[in-house]
């Protein structure tokens, strides 16, 4: 009885993986992505067999499934339990000096990571070292408030990041001392009559950017209509459009030029409500690649410990998070080769990488987050490198860090309407979306073959991301049966 099952099963197998192949082969021949470059690749992670494959070995754009690589990369060389510490010192010279210490949960963010949790005031953790400094008997500051983020050089910008992104959240500069994610929002509300300029307010509320505001207040029901620059080499902000009179308040997110300037502002703010004197003003202090750290020095009167590590990794996996990637893939760099940069980062990655079977040929990187248009890697890659992290000692803290179908991050409204009754939590995995690249990596429950590792690249496509994304969740989904 044993050999006839035995039997059945190893026909089963062979029949199930034909149908795998039949019915991705089908998708592609009524998919919107004819004229597409598409790689595909499906790994049985019981056998090591591959299921399915289409142009494995070619590289392709894999926006943010980047951060599968620097997530996995940070929790195999740093441990789940990793600590960030920023602290506040007090200077002999009377400064008073905060200093980062790579940590991006210096904001409102809930941790461990919720889905739909409420906003939480940005400026909290400034606002609790504020408290402490008051607590240690901070009345009055002599010198400056200092922003320092020597703990890594400053070089905020990775190649071929554009200018859009770096206004914006998507390209937030990178610093050892990041609060809020480097970010800051204006809300713009019409006046109160037509022909008015509208209001703009900040939040946080702090004094860090001018803004030269030429938006319109209109009237009539027509959609609102803004614009926003920054000025190069200054903090102002050019706002400028309409906006109607009877209309909702528009929010934009604008992304901070100096982080540990504004981390500065935020916190001589702080202190002055709560009564402290200050004789200088917010600074910031910051050393180039080929610098070595200027000393701080004096007490340190108060500090603020992030939440472990694969909290942080958390909130980058499921919501795509693409600065604190790329602090992730700097922190590696500095514990593993005693250098906070991204070119160390990307080093130790490559290591990693051919530790792990993955070919030099076959990636190529510029960060850690996916937003570098010259990022590549190929699909055979992507699912070696799921392989290997769902083997790891470290394998149940990594999949908890993906997004579940239907169910939460950027997943969150995907799959569950291209399962036609199937379960959409049974796929775990990495969304990444770019004006040319729409990606999706990760895992899927079968249910004739158990845990699949899969990666689906498409890029250059003519036909709306929409249609591509709705296009690569069937794929997806057909993996479940």
């Amino acid at each position: 009885m044993r050999r006839v099952l035995s039997g059945l099963i190893a026909v089963m197998m062979p029949c199930a993986a034909a149908d795998l192949q039949r019915a991705i082969d089908a998708l592609l021949e009524a998919s919107p992505v004819a004229r597409a470059s598409v790689g595909i690749h499906v790994l049985d992670l019981k056998t090591g067999a591959a299921l399915y494959s289409r142009n494995a070995d070619r590289l392709y754009l894999p926006a943010s499934n980047m951060k599968l690589f620097t997530g996995a990369l940070a929790l195999e060389r740093l441990g789940p339990d990793y600590l960030f510490t920023t602290r506040l010192v007090r200077a002999p010279s009377g400064d008073l000096i905060l200093v980062g210490g790579g940590d991006p949960s210096l904001s409102g963010r809930a941790y461990p990571y919720q889905k739909d949790a409420p906003a939480a005031n940005a400026l909290r953790a400034i606002e609790d070292l504020a408290d402490q400094a008051i607590a240690a008997g901070v009345q009055r500051v002599d010198g400056d408030i200092v922003g320092d983020d020597q703990f890594y050089p400053w070089a905020p910008y990775p190649p071929s990041w554009t200018e859009d992104d770096m206004i914006g959240e998507d390209g937030a500069p990178v610093s050892a001392l990041t609060v809020n994610d480097n970010v800051t929002s204006l809300s713009i509300h019409p006046a109160a009559e037509a022909g008015e300029l509208a209001v703009i307010t900040f939040d946080p509320a702090i004094e860090y950017y001018a803004v030269d505001n030429r938006v319109l207040t209109v009237a009539g029901s027509r959609e609102a209509r803004i614009r926003l620059s920054r000025v190069p080499g200054s903090r102002q902000l050019i706002v400028w459009g309409s906006i109607p009179l009877a209309g909702p308040v528009v929010r934009e997110t604008v992304a901070v030029d100096d982080p540990a300037l504004f981390a500065a502002c935020a916190l001589y703010d702080a202190l002055l409500r709560r009564g402290v004197a200050i004789r200088g003003r917010p600074v910031a202090r910051h050393r180039a690649s080929f610098d070595d750290p200027w000393p701080v020095e004096g007490d340190v009167i108060a500090a603020r410990t992030s939440p472990p590590l694969v909290d942080i990794l958390q909130v980058i996996e499921k919501v795509s998070q693409n600065l604190h990637a790329e602090l992730m893939l700097r922190e590696v760099a500095r514990v593993t080769r005693g250098a906070g940069t991204r070119e160390s980062g990307l080093e130790e990655m490559g290591f990693w990488m051919a530790k792990i079977g993955i070919k030099a040929d076959e990636w190529r990187a510029e960060d850690g987050s996916g937003l570098s248009r010259n990022d590549q890697v190929s699909p055979k890659a992507v699912t070696r490198m799921l392989s290997y992290m769902a083997a790891s000692k470290n394998g149940p803290a990594w999949l908890s860090l993906l997004p579940v179908g239907g169910e939460d991050g950027t997943l969150s409204r995907r799959l569950c309407c291209a399962s036609d009754g199937r379960d959409a939590k049974q796929v775990r995995a990495k969304t990444g979306s770019l004006t040319r690249a729409v990606t999706l990596s990760g895992y899927a429950d079968s249910k004739t073959r158990g845990r699949l590792a899969f990666s689906i690249l498409v890029n250059n496509f003519s036909a709306s991301q929409a249609e591509v994304r709705a296009w690569v969740d069937k794929i997806a989904m057909t993996l479940i049966d």
